[in-house]
């Protein structure tokens, strides 16, 4: 009911403004979520001075990037429900208006706490932004132009992760950190603005939320994250640590156990049960830890490690970001035409690949390889994210589509919240062992050795990966049947 009406007063505005109607929504949508998706990443390349500035360590900065994308997932699923409480208009004004207020809060901010609360505000925001953009996008494309619609929104995701490192190292070593929270505000202005003018109102039906969902997710995340974040410090006999792990868990368990029984759960959760879909939401979660803990490590390897400038180390990482925006599309006709279980397997392998020569390259190493090598990793993810999706999602009935989905995206913000988290206490645990047993050694090579660790760990998760993707293509096999 509510998405016919929602359609309806799309059809009414495109009558209002015309054929061009789809390419005013698009350049709305496409704007805000290209802003989000950059400011998730561009604060990557400014983590050491934000460091120097506060005096924290890896262990404790990474709750820049973890909050983000915890409180991200959590955004993501608040999204259908804020579409149909105040309309594409309201819902994403509103969102975008969240988003630039944290970002102000985040810039002005001379307290850490304040600036990590500025991020989870963020993550909050932009996780409501993104869906959406593809919702409204697929609303005024017509179904035979629905790849067209895909290619577009696809370009605004992929497009902000490419420039954001060099973009963020301009911006620090030309201003200060502080300028990566405020670049994206100008658009974020005019995407709120566009918004108003351009996307349709409340429709006809009542929200509800599973707000006890919410609670127990939310808790869930922060318990079990604090508590992995301060097993280095505290230590696990710690009486504090104990309890929010044992908390985390059991906090989780009650979720799973709500959304089993609740009307309208945040999460689908019984399409785990269909054979080899739960096997594809394990490879969302590796590659999602894949995918952010690399873009959060390599910047501050570069930096910390090889001794270069902000500006330096994101323009590094500008052909890996361009090469993932290229093979995306390559993988997704692939997919089509390959055996997902080899086009998955080569995506593990040249992860495995980048991570593995990552730990082993030495500080004098070139930057060119290291270039080449960073681009091997984002080469892997892209060419794993697309079969992965369409795979388990192929596994599915038609009716379970949007509720699978939610799954798969799901899984790829749970496992980058908990990669980042665990790889930089990985790094901070490593670098200062070495400390421990070198004290002589430069600065440059105690980061070094705490890097190199996260590298292999990553790696190794990666291998590991192969016994799910096995299982999804003997489930995909049995289908085809």
């Amino acid at each position: 009911m509510h998405g016919h009406a929602q359609a309806r007063t799309y059809a009414t505005l495109g009558e209002r403004f015309g054929a061009r109607y789809k390419w005013y929504v698009s350049a709305t949508v496409m704007l805000g979520t290209f802003s989000v998706v950059l400011a998730a990443t561009i604060i990557n390349v400014a983590v050491p001075a934000i460091m120097t500035r506060f005096a924290v360590a890896q262990d404790q900065v990474h709750w820049l990037a973890t909050g983000f994308l915890a409180a991200m997932t959590v955004g993501m699923l608040l999204n259908a429900w804020a579409a149909a409480r105040f309309g594409s208009r309201g819902a994403f004004a509103l969102a975008m208006g969240g988003f630039i207020l944290a970002s102000l809060v985040g810039g002005f901010s001379g307290d850490f706490a304040v600036l990590v609360a500025a991020r989870v505000g963020q993550g909050l925001t932009a996780g409501m932004i993104q869906p959406h953009a593809l919702v409204a996008i697929f609303q005024v494309f017509p179904v035979h132009r629905r790849g067209q619609a895909m290619g577009i929104y696809g370009m605004g995701v992929i497009l902000g992760p490419a420039i954001a490192p060099a973009l963020g190292g301009v911006l620090v070593d030309s201003f200060s950190w502080r300028a990566t929270f405020i670049v994206v505000l100008p658009a974020c202005a005019v995407a709120a603005g566009l918004a108003w003018r351009f996307l349709p109102g409340r429709g006809p039906r009542r929200a509800s939320l599973d707000w006890l969902g919410v609670a127990l997710l939310s808790a869930a995340l922060l318990a079990l994250l604090w508590a992995i974040a301060s097993l280095h410090r505290r230590g696990l006999l710690d009486p504090w640590v104990g309890l929010a792990l044992f908390g985390g868990i059991i906090l989780a368990l009650l979720f799973v156990a709500w959304q089993r029984r609740v009307r309208e759960p945040l999460l689908e959760l019984r399409v785990l049960a269909q054979p080899g879909f739960a096997s594809g939401f394990v490879l969302s979660i590796v590659m999602g830890a894949g995918l952010f803990a690399s873009t959060y490590l390599a910047p501050l390897y570069f930096q910390q490690s090889a001794g270069m400038s902000a500006s330096a180390s994101g323009l590094m990482l500008v052909p890996a970001g361009l090469a993932m925006a290229f093979v995306f599309p390559v993988a997704g006709h692939l997919t089509d035409r390959v055996p997902i279980r080899w086009i998955v397997a080569a995506g593990l392998a040249f992860f495995v690949a980048s991570m593995v020569l990552l730990a082993a390259a030495e500080i004098p190493t070139s930057a060119a390889w290291l270039v080449v090598w960073a681009l091997f990793g984002r080469l892997g993810v892209g060419l794993m994210m697309p079969p992965i999706t369409t795979a388990s999602l192929g596994l599915l009935p038609e009716d379970q589509l949007d509720r699978a989905s939610g799954i798969i995206n799901f899984g790829r913000q749970i496992g980058g919240a908990l990669g980042v988290n665990l790889s930089a206490v990985l790094a901070q645990y490593a670098s200062d062992f070495y400390r421990f047993r070198h004290p002589n050694e430069p600065a440059t090579r105690v980061f070094e050795a705490g890097f190199d660790y996260a590298f292999v760990v990553l790696a190794l998760l990666f291998v590991l990966a192969f016994w799910p993707l096995h299982r999804l293509s003997r489930a995909i096999a049995r289908d085809a049947v």
